[in-house]
């Protein structure tokens, strides 16, 4: 069965928490431009589709990667290690990156989306996201840190006595 679970999970985090990681650090970049600010001339035709994308793949992947710690809890409840250092601070950083996303990334994602739906938004208003752009590129940023610290902690283990 453990065999099993961590097939599940390691799977589960490749194709789950690697698409929503490269959607949200992509996002700022391909909103900005589907928005006319931050990036070379105007407002590219059909710009919109490749943020409404990145946007779609960042709220379905986030709620679809919350079996990534779930099958994890199950893995490690089974290994007998749920109450290891190396696990218990994985999973508050894999808290950490779920507020990240579900508190700064997605509601910013959302007002670029707001926007980019409306021609008619006044030139100040997609200013002011090119400005709030800065901190959507910095949580997404945060967000994939986050996630490389857990995968290098689930490798490593630091002080584990389950083998390598």
């Amino acid at each position: 069965m453990g065999k099993v679970l961590l097939s599940l999970h390691v799977v589960a985090a490749i194709v789950l928490i690697g698409p929503v990681t490269v959607a949200v650090s992509l996002f700022p970049r391909y909103a900005g431009l589907a928005l006319g600010v931050g990036g070379d001339g105007p407002r590219p035709v059909g710009a919109q589709g490749v943020p409404v994308l990145l946007h779609r793949i960042s709220r379905v992947y986030a709620v679809a990667g919350l079996s990534v710690p779930v099958l994890g809890i199950a893995l490690a409840v089974q290994m007998g290690v749920l109450t290891d250092p190396w696990l218990v601070i994985s999973l508050v950083l894999t808290v950490a990156a779920a507020l990240v996303l579900a508190l700064v990334v997605l509601p910013e994602q959302q007002r670029a989306m707001d926007l980019i739906a409306d021609p008619d938004a006044a030139p100040t208003d997609r200013a002011t996201w090119a400005r709030r752009a800065g901190k959507l590129s910095a949580a997404s940023g945060i967000f994939g840190l986050l996630w490389v610290v857990v995968v290098v902690l689930m490798i490593a283990r630091p002080g584990s006595t389950t083998g390598v």
